[in-house]
């Protein structure tokens, strides 16, 4: 199983998708290297203070006197809450353009940190944990603004320029990581979750090239449209796939980004160590990102998910069952990063190479929904396998196994057969 270059022959019934596309979906009044560089910077805001809060697992379940399980839930339910409303902001940003559901995501995002900042039981914790940065986040990150990316430039550049949106996300938590260590060291858990508060309404600003002009006819069709377009992809084979892959990188991820701080400091590292694998998770992952969006012009995308879930499988098994040091941790980190987010734009592309643009925000969203089940499992498991087994082996299991199975789901998925379009609308 190698790459195998992207020579598919667009069929003729795609051309007039593409240019109903752009009468029938909203459009950016600035050009596509302002919305790119918008959205690159809310991805790396939004993404980058999420990153951040597996260094929260421990001083935060001890100031609270809680088992590492109530921490960890409140991640898995803002994974699921996320993944649950994603179609729905995907939906209305499809209609009315991303930008004010971008401003509507960050307030919900601000108001969830400033609750978890305030000393309180668990359930308060998890209301703002859980729910308000679950639903913050569902209007800030890829689905949708990856959706503003996609509709902005020609489909020949869209897989590089989504690549260079995700790139710029992984600039952030590469940021971020050191920034809420630096926070917490001066101002405690509290104090840098305020600060990253501030932080996060910074994305208000950037979110005004991506208020785009809904078109009259998206407007008169959507309620018709949405439906039929979510039971035709329901309904195609590569679709279902696509999501059940993404369900395994959301399970890793989570896991990774929520246990690996503490998972580290049971085996005797520093802190900080786990900071800096974070950290460098971030760093690597731009190049990661920037290159499968780069290769996802170039070869077949589920080809390269293949290899990219593979490869998963391989860098967790050596790093998790190996004698763990701060220099293996290191290496981690930065292998690890290679592969971190990369799955995003070659997700996004091969939805977009099925189904086109008019509802990919929709469409991102329902596949997302999948990759953030994987993540509430993956964030919950981790603390449950961990307070009944008193060691993570049992969750680097099941990340590597979940791994192995994401890349056999990911080989038959077809893109020279590309779903129905919906039925053509009035312009």
């Amino acid at each position: 199983m190698s790459p195998e270059p992207l020579n598919v022959p667009v069929p003729a019934a795609l051309l007039p998708k593409e240019r109903e596309t752009v009468m029938t979906t909203p459009k950016s009044r600035y050009s596509p290297a302002a919305v790119l560089v918008a959205a690159s910077v809310i991805l790396a805001l939004s993404l980058g203070v999420r990153h951040a809060f597996g260094l929260f697992l421990q001083p935060v379940s001890m100031d609270g006197g809680w088992g590492r399980e109530v921490f960890a839930f409140a991640i898995a339910l803002q994974n699921l809450v996320w993944g649950a409303a994603q179609p729905f902001a995907g939906m209305a940003a499809d209609r009315i353009g991303a930008g004010r559901m971008i401003v509507a995501g960050t307030v919900l995002y601000v108001a969830g940190l400033l609750v978890m900042a305030q000393p309180q039981g668990p359930l308060t914790f998890i209301l703002g944990a859980g729910v308000l940065v679950g639903l913050g986040l569902s209007g800030t990150t890829y689905p949708l603004v990856l959706g503003a990316v996609s509709r902005a430039v020609p489909p020949e550049r869209r897989s590089l320029a989504l690549g260079i949106a995700m790139a710029g996300a992984a600039f952030g938590q590469f940021l971020m990581l050191p920034g809420a260590l630096l926070g917490i060291d001066l101002l405690g858990w509290s104090g840098a979750l305020v600060a990253l508060s501030i932080v996060t309404a910074a994305m208000v600003p950037f979110s005004v090239p991506l208020f785009e002009r809904p078109a009259e006819s998206a407007r008169a069709v959507h309620d018709t449209t949405a439906g039929t377009a979510i039971r035709a992809a329901l309904a195609h084979r590569g679709f279902q796939l696509l999501a059940l892959g993404f369900f395994v990188c959301g399970f890793q991820v989570v896991f990774i980004a929520t246990h690996l701080p503490a998972f580290l400091t049971d085996k005797g590292l520093p802190f900080e160590t786990g900071s800096t694998v974070l950290a460098l998770i971030g760093l690597f992952n731009i190049a990661g990102a920037y290159v499968a969006g780069l290769w996802g012009g170039r070869y077949r995308k589920p080809t390269l998910l293949a290899w990219l879930y593979l490869a998963r499988a391989v860098i967790i098994a050596a790093f998790a069952f190996l004698p763990v040091s701060v220099w293996s941790a290191y290496a981690f980190g930065a292998v690890m990063g290679l592969f971190w987010l990369s799955t995003a734009p070659l997700t996004n592309g091969t939805i977009s190479d099925l189904f086109g643009v008019r509802n990919i925000s929709m469409l991102g969203g329902v596949v997302f929904f999948a990759h953030q089940l994987g993540a509430f499992l993956g964030g919950w498991i981790g603390g449950v396998l961990y307070d009944r087994l008193g060691s993570y082996d049992g969750a680097w299991l099941l990340a590597i196994g979940l791994s192995l199975v994401a890349a056999m789901l990911n080989v038959p998925i077809k893109l020279d057969t590309p779903a129905a379009e919906p039925a053509k609308v009035a312009t």
